[in-house]
């Protein structure tokens, strides 16, 4: 297994920042991890299950809601529950806390093979855009909401569906995507056709609509599926070699068949089972 050198981190000192100004170090080849190294009273909100180990002293608190820690009220926090139900989110996010003194640090590890990149999102006008589950962790003040597809055609084939995750703010984001990354920026008019599974972020200012994949046959014979994302610039999008529905796809395509007729190393039938289930491995 190739072995990558961690990636440290730049620090960035801010005036009026409403999101804490953690540190990090992404760790890690085919299966990363992100470190976020906290100061006494910084915070960082993941998702429930993302972590992978902590410092004693760093509290761990659920919270309903995005846990960004900014006062919006019983109705905002009401709505945000909402907002990460429609999206298929867990209702709460866990805050992780320095209590102690001196530096502490948690860790939150990638779901399936991929990339974690850092994303400073005050680099980006404020926001991104990005596929539902791609979202690891942020530095608290990370406001996490849903972004709607303004076309309708858009919204019921674009892979993606009617509904992609919004992250805004000015801290750092840690999202996650499958496989190789490519960073494109695209100059204003620029068009890039794209797998609508391979779209994995993309600044607020892209505009993305839908083309079809070609004439019928190829539609139906091509294997690409019906639609192309299109994307066209200005702005900034991030692509991805594995989208976990492929994945999920391939594993569940080399799943043994058959009504559990060939059921672990035992079996009766034992490697010829498998090879008249279309599994040619003994």
């Amino acid at each position: 297994m190739s072995q990558v050198p961690d990636v440290p981190v730049q620090r960035h000192k801010r005036s009026a920042s409403l999101s804490d100004d953690i540190d990090y170090v992404i760790k890690g080849a085919e299966m990363q991890f992100v470190e976020i190294e906290l100061d006494p009273g910084e915070s960082a909100v993941a998702e429930a299950g993302a972590m992978m180990y902590k410092s004693a002293h760093v509290g761990m608190h659920a919270v309903l809601g995005d846990g960004s820690g900014q006062d919006a009220g019983f109705m905002g926090k009401l709505l945000s529950v909402g907002k990460r139900l429609i999206t298929g989110e867990s209702l709460f996010s866990t805050v992780f806390t320095h209590e102690g003194q001196g530096k502490a640090h948690v860790a939150f590890a990638a779901p399936y093979p991929g990339n974690i990149l850092a994303l400073r999102l005050d680099d980006y006008g404020g926001r991104l855009i990005c596929q539902k589950d791609s979202f690891l962790a942020a530095a608290r003040g990370v406001q996490i909401g849903i972004h709607f597809q303004k076309r309708v055609l858009t919204a019921l084939f674009g892979g993606e569906g009617f509904i992609m995750q919004k992250l805004d703010g000015d801290g750092w984001v840690f999202v996650h995507m499958g496989g190789t990354v490519i960073e494109r920026e695209l100059k204003p008019g620029e068009e890039l056709h794209v797998d609508t599974g391979c779209l994995a972020a993309m600044t607020s200012d892209v505009d993305m609509d839908l083309v079809a994949a070609g004439g019928i046959k190829s539609m139906i014979f091509g294997g690409e599926g019906v639609f192309f994302v299109r994307l066209r610039g200005p702005g900034k999008v991030w692509l991805q070699s594995l989208p976990f529905s492929r994945l999920a796809g391939r594993m569940w395509a080399a799943m043994p068949k058959g009504g559990g007729a060939d059921k672990g190393e035992g079996s009766v039938l034992g490697g010829i089972g498998r090879v008249l289930d279309g599994d040619n491995r003994f």
